[in-house]
């Protein structure tokens, strides 16, 4: 079968991968835990499920504007405001389905080919295969201290004739990292001293821990006018953990705004009505689902450095924000897809190989399923692992013996 060049260099996504083998293995039975996912296992907000059944019981279920109903773009605008200090106009705001189609229609509104998208690794999954779509280069800049904190002097010495874009995504997955206020004002004024676009995706904008604030990039913006290149993506699935309704946004000059929704009006037209609407419910309705969630997740993120912290030669920063730790397994072994399998096959726990995120000899687990998963989970990985554990494990009435060194 020809298939075009473009989809030769895509990969899967390593997540969606994951969370598909998850679900297979749990209809089989078999009792899987799944430190290796990014949703929330927290209710939609009320408001949400309301505001969505309200317009189903209308029975108007129609196509909508290709960059959002003007009630969204309007809790868009509420949001920027309240959260960002910026008021926009609705012809700066674009709904799309994620914050993943944004950023994606972002960079086909943006690039030509050959051209460079720089982030900072360890990075998401997508950022490398959704530059390599749009034929550009994807550039990804370790920091040289050793940690998961970006300086503008990393950024600078990768940055050449043919950079175009930077992108920033703090709090960070994998690694949980809040960026420092000094790296994103430093950011920010790079991008506009050389006339780059700065993508800062924020999905996971208000999900930070240790009395931490979230991080707001207009307030380093010289530049607010219609020709600012700062483009700001964000959306309910992570802090309203509404993963499945598919609904982000970007903010960004009224022009680049109007250029991707063409690209968007022909790629997928607007996103569904009612999942609009039940956006529109989480926006607009009480915050407090947003609050417990967070203050769930620095308790989960805790519990389970507590349990790391019993293995012995692995390595975790603390993460500021998210729901992921980015753990340090070399002391196991240097290839991290072999340690993943490895747990996945003797005692059924799924993790995702940090090479996915630029790092080898890593793994993210994820804090924000339930207590007892995070819990069994870890100790399930020592058991397996550290050979100085017992020799016997059960996993529910099954009987586990170790028969590896």
């Amino acid at each position: 079968m020809n298939i075009s060049q473009i989809a030769r260099t895509i990969k899967s996504s390593a997540t969606l991968k994951l969370n598909e083998k998850a679900a297979i293995l749990r209809e089989k039975g078999d009792p899987i835990i799944h430190l290796g996912g990014g949703e929330p296992m927290s209710k939609v907000p009320v408001e949400a499920i309301k505001a969505a059944m309200e317009h189903l019981n209308t029975g108007e279920v129609r196509y909508t504007p290709p960059n959002g109903i003007p009630s969204l773009k309007k809790a868009i605008i509420r949001y920027t405001e309240e959260y960002y200090n910026r008021l926009v106009e609705p012809e700066n705001v674009m709904a799309s389905g994620g914050a993943k189609q944004a950023i994606m229609v972002a960079l086909q509104a943006i690039l030509n080919p050959q051209e460079e998208v720089i982030f900072p690794a360890p990075y998401w999954v997508s950022y490398p295969e959704m530059v390599k779509l749009c034929q550009a280069i994807p550039v990804s800049v370790l920091p040289k201290d050793g940690t998961f904190y970006p300086r503008i002097q990393d950024i600078e010495e990768k940055v050449g004739s043919y950079t175009k874009v930077i992108i920033i995504n703090s709090p960070n997955n994998p690694t949980g990292a809040v960026y420092s206020e000094e790296f994103i004002a430093d950011v920010v004024e790079f991008c506009e001293k050389h006339d780059l676009y700065l993508i800062m995706d924020d999905i996971y904008h208000r999900l930070v821990f240790d009395n931490r604030k979230p991080i707001n990039c207009y307030k380093y913006a010289k530049n607010l006018s219609e020709n600012s290149k700062l483009i700001v993506v964000n959306g309910v699935s992570k802090q309203y953990a509404m993963t499945g309704f598919r609904i982000g946004w970007a903010v960004a000059n009224k022009k680049l705004i109007e250029v991707m929704t063409n690209i968007q009006a022909h790629q997928t037209s607007g996103p569904s009505i009612v999942l609009q609407k039940a956006a529109v419910g989480a926006l607009m309705g009480t915050q407090s689902s947003v609050e417990n969630l967070r203050v769930t997740l620095e308790k989960n993120r805790n519990i389970m450095m507590e349990h790391l912290s019993s293995f012995d030669g692995i390595k975790v920063i603390k993460p500021d924000g998210t729901f992921y730790c980015f753990v340090d397994f070399t002391v196991y072994g240097k290839d991290s897809t072999k340690i993943a399998d490895f747990l996945l096959n003797k005692v059924l726990v799924l993790a995702v190989p940090g090479v996915e995120f630029g790092m080898e000899g890593f793994l993210r687990l994820s804090y924000c399923g339930s207590v007892k998963d995070i819990t069994e989970g870890i100790e399930r990985m020592k058991w397996a692992l550290d050979l100085n554990s017992p020799n016997e494990l059960y996993i529910g009435d099954r009987k586990l013996v170790r028969d590896w060194t």
